[in-house]
């Protein structure tokens, strides 16, 4: 069974999102305490927190599952790997068709590798899913021009602020989030970018890109006095941008604009009563919206993609659940076949080169066996002869006491 555990964008506002992540999180620590899952992949975004999980222990009426949290998604089966495959198509995404979800399920897929608990299950699922994301971006225009949560944040600030001709911008957090804002700010004629991450060199490496001026944490108070935009992005746990801060440092710019793309987010809704105009991924709805609008004629080719590719990974689980009854009746038949020939050849045992000659002979008799049985029970998971394959179950499930 495939189980997917999530909350997105699409039915949590940022707040929500960052508790309920913490309640996802510990379903699914239940979940693990109570049936060991050794396979499950984590994905966790600013705009999202899933785990996909495969186990054939899961009861679908766990009380586990069962919660009054009408923000947390459960899905099984079929649901959630069509999820899964729209979702690194772009289609999931608060702005649609933006290639930075991508390089996250690789990510996450690639973690889940190293730590080892992707199994053979999710690896076929993710790597088809990944493959699908490729393809739908090769094959349409989903993700043509400019599609982040970055570039979103840079429209938003024009929406408020004008044209950002002349201001001086602060970005905090040079990390992937921070790449992208960086990108759609390079555009713009600014008096002057400045960039701080915790890591100095990678806000130097940064910096240098933009033709900007990297800064060192501890300098934040400083440049934040004199910014006429402030863009946050970084993986604190915490808030990192207080009311009280900014009045510590004797903030005085009432034309101050924060943008905040962090979750868990970096500036606290506090900073307000001073006069900041602060806006966070919530308000990153509206350029979304209007960015789904102008790629709607993609949507229906891409659907078309992911149905195609979904009916192919259906056909290649069908072959997959056949491969371990495959591998019992091969060792099975082996086993046979060394103890038959091992007789044999005790009874030739004058005969020069006979232990050689019984020895191919057997192996080909059991090649040639094996070879029509494998690809007859293929062709019937292909085919949905679900008869055929619990039969064979049954014949050569050599478990059975």
């Amino acid at each position: 069974m495939i189980l997917n555990l999530r909350v997105d964008h699409k039915i949590a506002d940022i707040q929500s999102m960052e508790n309920i992540s913490k309640e996802i999180d510990e379903i699914f620590w239940k979940l693990q305490e109570k049936y060991s899952i050794n396979e499950y992949i984590e994905i966790s975004t600013c705009n999202r927190k899933e785990y996909y999980i495969h186990s054939e222990n899961i009861a679908f009426d766990d009380e586990l599952l069962s919660h009054e949290n009408k923000s947390i998604i459960i899905e099984y089966g079929g649901v959630s790997v069509m999820h899964l495959l729209r979702m690194t198509s772009g289609l999931e995404s608060m702005i649609v068709g933006e290639d930075q979800i991508l390089g996250q399920v690789k990510d996450a897929k690639a973690k889940a590798s190293k730590d080892h608990h992707c199994g053979k299950s999710l690896d076929l699922i993710f790597t088809k899913a990944i493959h699908v994301g490729q393809v739908v971006r090769n094959k349409t225009n989903i993700n043509k021009g400019s599609v982040s949560i970055g570039s979103a944040a840079v429209d938003l600030a024009e929406s408020h602020l004008g044209d950002l001709t002349g201001k001086s911008v602060l970005v905090i957090g040079a990390g992937k989030m921070g790449k992208l804002v960086a990108k759609a700010l390079a555009e713009k004629d600014l008096h002057a970018i400045f960039v701080a991450n915790r890591t100095f060199y990678v806000a130097v490496e940064l910096a240098e890109d933009l033709d900007g001026t990297a800064i060192l944490f501890s300098q934040l108070d400083e440049y934040l006095k004199n910014a006429d935009l402030v863009i946050s992005a970084t993986s604190a746990p915490h808030s990192i941008i207080t009311k009280q801060r900014l009045e510590n440092i004797g903030f005085k710019n009432c034309d101050l604009m924060m943008v905040d793309i962090a979750n868990p987010r970096d500036i606290s809704e506090d900073v307000k009563e001073i006069g900041v105009k602060l806006f966070n991924i919530d308000d990153l709805r509206e350029i979304a919206d209007y960015n789904t609008k102008l790629r709607e004629k993609e949507f229906d080719e891409a659907e078309i993609i992911i149905k195609e590719e979904y009916d192919l990974l259906k056909n290649s689980f069908k072959i997959m659940e056949v491969e371990d009854l495959l591998s019992s009746l091969r060792t099975s038949m082996e086993e046979i076949r060394q103890r038959e020939t091992k007789k044999a050849s005790s009874k030739l045992a004058h005969v020069d080169g006979s232990s050689k000659i019984l020895n191919n002979l057997t192996n080909s008799i059991v090649n040639k066996i094996f070879f029509d049985i494998s690809q007859n029970l293929k062709q019937a998971a292909s085919d949905e002869k679900t008869d055929i394959l619990e039969a064979a179950e049954f014949i050569f499930d050599f478990g059975r006491e």
